[in-house]
């Protein structure tokens, strides 16, 4: 009988997100696959994990799978993690996932961390629909995913690192213009977590006179059109008058 694949999300920023789940399949696993070995010891030592770990990332992962494929297929329990959030997002883990779907091998992903949805739901932006972007191009395709961007009729959600943040959102503001609302979340769950909302403009003021600090969760409102809030506010009339009858 085959074992299984546990993709298992880690926290983010507060180690009291950790669920006991979690704390229970990394003990129980046969092996883990870390995103950095070194940055997950100080989590397992935390929680007293001592399953033996190996790397897998960014560099590796397109390295043959089969002998990891081969281990689950023989009986044993894989747990991977990535450095903080959910693996597959943004991280390692998506290829290893599909491998095991192609070999026809179970693959259990436990809920948790990922910084982008208390960032959305934190930005006082529309967040019934949406579009993740994660990391932008650094260059070649970085304008046309810009202008791919702008005209999207939802918010959507970009990964910056803190030395390219206030660029980005000069980019954005030229791309979805000046006035656009936005919001910018960092440190999730951390500390100094913070979140500023303004314009891109405004946001852009600010981090040009503060030096942003930690990881950056980018959300953008949406391109409205012409028309939306009133059609908006009829379909609200619409809703309420059919919840009277």
């Amino acid at each position: 009988m085959p074992g299984k694949l546990f993709i298992v999300p880690t926290p983010v920023g507060n180690l009291g997100d950790m669920t006991p789940r979690a704390v229970e399949v990394l003990r129980e696993a046969s092996l883990i696959l870390a995103e950095d070995t070194r940055t997950s010891a100080v989590l397992m030592k935390h929680f007293g994990i001592a399953t033996p770990m190996a790397s897998h990332h960014k560099y590796n992962e397109h390295q043959p799978l089969d002998p990891i494929l081969d281990r689950i297929e023989a009986g044993e329990s894989i747990a991977l993690v990535s450095d903080a959030g959910t693996p597959g997002i943004s991280d390692p883990g998506f290829l290893l996932s599909r491998e095991c779907r192609r070999r026809g091998l179970p693959v259990e992903t436990l809920p948790g961390p990922t910084a982008f949805v208390p960032a959305l739901v934190n930005s006082g932006l529309p967040c019934d629909k949406f579009f993740f972007e994660g990391f932008l191009p650094p260059k070649k395709g970085r304008a046309s995913r810009l202008e791919f961007l702008a005209e999207l009729p939802v918010s959507f959600i970009i990964y910056e690192s803190p030395l390219r943040v206030l660029r980005t959102l000069q980019h954005l503001a030229e791309a979805c213009g000046a006035d656009r609302p936005a919001s910018v979340s960092r440190e999730i769950s951390k500390l100094h977590e913070t979140t500023h909302r303004g314009t891109l403009d405004e946001l852009s003021e600010y981090f040009t006179a503060n030096q942003a600090r930690g990881e950056i969760v980018i959300i953008v409102a949406g391109k409205q059109r012409p028309g939306s809030e009133s059609r908006r506010h009829r379909n609200k009339y619409k809703d309420d008058a059919d919840e009277e009858i």
